[in-house]
Formats: structure tokens, C-alpha cells, sequence
């Protein structure tokens, strides 16, 4: 079972030039394959998001704009992480509960996933998480 200390953030190859910046997510960068991508825009800062884990699929989270904390739990240990760059991405193995608050003005949040949308793979219960995490 993923840990807390299993939590890794991800440096995104970036070219940095005085036109603006670049940066570079493939194979190599994602520590697996993405099939998935989607992305979180005009969330209100009292609001917030997650509040699940999954069993089988993996995620990168980038703040592309902005900012946003991702409080991570993975059902013994919680912990809080504050994502304002684009060129880091936070990686979140499977079994971890995940909320994601502060919502800055302005922020996006990408999120990569390692598989399609599945309803079956999503624990949205905290209690039925925990129970699962126990066994």
C-alpha cells in the first residue's frame, strides 16, 4: 500500500528562453503512462475539490496558473501540499485520499491520470477508504 512518504514532487523539463518558458511532460517525465487529461479552472476559493481516492489510477497534479494546496492522506498520515508552480507536478499513487482547497484566484490545476474516467475505481466514502485501507 502507497504511504505519505511515497509522495514525490516532479521537476517538469523546462526551456527557459526571454520568449517565455516551455515546458515538456512525456514518457520519461510521467511516471506512467497518461490516458487521460484533464484540467480544473474557476473554482472558487472557499470551495474544494477531490474528496476520493483510487484504487487503480495514478495522477500527476500541476498548478499551470495560480495556486492550490493538496492535502494528501493515505489513511495514517495526512499531508499538506501547496502546488504554485508549472513546473512541478505532484505525484499521487493509488489508495491516497485527496482534497484539493485555497484555490488562488485565477488557478488551474492539470491533472494527468493514468487511466480513463472509471466510477468503480473511485472511493468517494473517507469511512469505506479507511476500512479499505485497513484490510
Amino acid at each position: 500500500m502507497n504511504r505519505i512518504k511515497d509522495i514525490v514532487i516532479i521537476d517538469i523539463p523546462t526551456i527557459n528562453e526571454v520568449r517565455g518558458n516551455l515546458a515538456i511532460l512525456e514518457k520519461d517525465t510521467v511516471p506512467f503512462e497518461f490516458k487521460r487529461v484533464y484540467y480544473l479552472y474557476d473554482v472558487p476559493s472557499d470551495a474544494f475539490r477531490g474528496g476520493h481516492a483510487h484504487k487503480e489510477q495514478s495522477e500527476l497534479l500541476i498548478a499551470l496558473s495560480g495556486s492550490f494546496e493538496v492535502v494528501l492522506d493515505d489513511g495514517f498520515e495526512t499531508r499538506r501540499i501547496m502546488l504554485n508552480k508549472p513546473n512541478k507536478g505532484l505525484f499521487v499513487p493509488t489508495m491516497m485520499w485527496r482534497e484539493l482547497d485555497n484555490f488562488s484566484s485565477g488557478a488551474v490545476c492539470l491533472v494527468l491520470a493514468s487511466d480513463t474516467f472509471d466510477e468503480a475505481d473511485y472511493i468517494r466514502d473517507y469511512d469505506e477508504f479507511k476500512l479499505f485501507k485497513s484490510t
